[in-house]
């Protein structure tokens, strides 16, 4: 009996010893282990069914900094995409120009871009911010949105998007479809001294908007006649008034109205990202079950390329997506900076809030995400002055530094939910 015992004792800990062994390499194994790339992510279900269950964003401390500290990614690009009407445009070279800093603007640099426009009588006028469409889906491709400076893109209502570009370095004959104001509007308007152009607006906001200081620069169909026109019925009779900015300037010489260039605070612009540490080749956004879309960084040509739905996630089907294409570019929607910008909304209207008119407030500051060169950091947004732009900073208050060329601000709410899976990140908007 006592042999069997020892016997016993011996074989139980040979056993242990060897699990001990196993779960040692094993779990070597999982830290070995790199993030799947892009390509390895599906795109269909990833949204939908493979995501862990989602929390209230919470913005990264400061003494978090140290957990984005690893390998930078090195995607590989996908395959050249070839879509009806647009195509990736040539490969670029990444610009190479000293640090602009918004305190000191070099003679003949756009300050929203951080680049010099084709001419440099270009910025000798006031930027004009347009009202773009997004749906219905049979009105894509849209014009224009490759020929903005900035673009921001923020929820109407019934799980819908919309567009505000503001166009200053660049013109285009037909900008649109132009579609209806929003109380969001007046922010972008002020932020860049800029012209309102917009297809009328519900009765509460356009009130608001003629009684404010912007009175004098709201543009709709029947106040600039030509420079806003309804086009042939290329999708419907609604969806058809586009925005004409040669047709613009000329409009407002005759009328003698106020063109003279803005004093506007330059954004941090440098073609390094020393400060980005963490990975991200893609950038999900979701604002509903009708609207959804990712930005896919592409290593090539230096940018990130627009994918939108082409149809909606009800009763667990499927994300779908396609390239969003310039119509007036006849080439993909592309960005140089994606910035997660989480804003409070709030209902115009507290007591129905089946009635979804929203006020977004942009003033003061909040959290935010900068993407560029497929990498991110995580940051703080803050406007302090009501005339000038938005600027980012990192979470110690310093300027983050954007790259020169376009930037699309995603504008999400509060109480929003992130997650990362990998070098994907995912952002879905939540209403109030």
């Amino acid at each position: 009996m006592l042999h069997f015992f020892t016997h016993y004792k011996k074989n139980l800990f040979a056993v242990g010893l060897l699990l001990a062994i196993g779960l040692f390499f094993a779990f070597s194994g999982i830290l070995s282990q790199e993030p799947p790339t892009a390509a390895q992510i599906s795109i269909t279900n990833t949204v939908t069914d493979s995501l862990p269950t989602q929390t209230p964003f919470q913005p990264l401390e400061e003494t978090q900094n140290a957990s984005l500290d690893y390998t930078i990614l090195t995607p590989t690009p996908p395959a050249t995409i070839t879509v009806e009407g647009g195509i990736y445009p040539t490969p670029l070279t990444l610009p190479t120009m000293p640090v602009i800093s918004p305190y000191s603007l070099p003679s003949g640099i756009n300050p929203l871009t951080g680049m010099r426009p084709a001419a440099a009588s270009q910025l000798d006028r006031r930027p004009v911010a347009v009202k773009i469409t997004l749906f219905p889906r049979y009105v894509r491709p849209q014009s224009g949105l490759n020929l903005a400076d900035v673009v921001f893109e923020y929820y109407t209502e019934w799980g819908l998007s919309r567009f505000v570009g503001v166009f200053y370095s660049n013109d285009a004959e037909a900008i649109g479809p132009v579609r209806s104001g929003r109380y969001f509007d007046a922010h972008v308007a002020r932020m860049y001294h800029a012209y309102l152009v917009f297809k009328y607006a519900d009765k509460r906001v356009l009130d608001y908007l003629k009684a404010s200081d912007l009175s004098d620069s709201l543009i709709v169909p029947d106040s600039a006649v030509g420079a806003i026109y309804a086009g042939p019925n290329i999708f419907d009779s609604y969806n058809n008034y586009f925005f004409d900015t040669f047709k613009f300037q000329d409009f407002l010489e005759r009328k003698g109205m106020d063109n003279i260039r803005p004093d506007l605070r330059s954004g941090y612009f440098s073609s390094s990202a020393q400060a980005f540490r963490q990975g991200a080749t893609r950038i999900y956004t979701r604002f509903s079950i009708y609207d959804y879309h990712y930005w896919e960084y592409n290593e090539t040509l230096h940018r990130y390329f627009r994918f939108q739905e082409t149809g909606d996630t009800a009763n667990k089907k499927d994300p779908d997506y396609a390239p969003l294409v310039d119509m007036a570019t006849n080439q993909q929607v592309t960005a140089d900076n994606v910035v997660i910008l989480l804003a409070p909304y709030t209902f115009d209207n507290q007591w129905d809030e089946d009635d979804e008119v929203f006020h977004v407030d942009l003033m003061g500051s909040g959290n935010a995400y900068l993407f560029r060169d497929g990498i991110v950091a995580p940051a703080h947004w803050r406007r302090t002055d009501a005339d000038q732009p938005i600027m980012l900073t990192d979470t110690n208050g310093a300027p983050l530094p954007m790259k020169p060329g376009r930037t699309f601000y995603e504008v999400i709410g509060m109480t929003s939910t992130f997650q990362q899976n990998g070098y994907s990140w995912f952002f879905e908007f939540e209403t109030p």
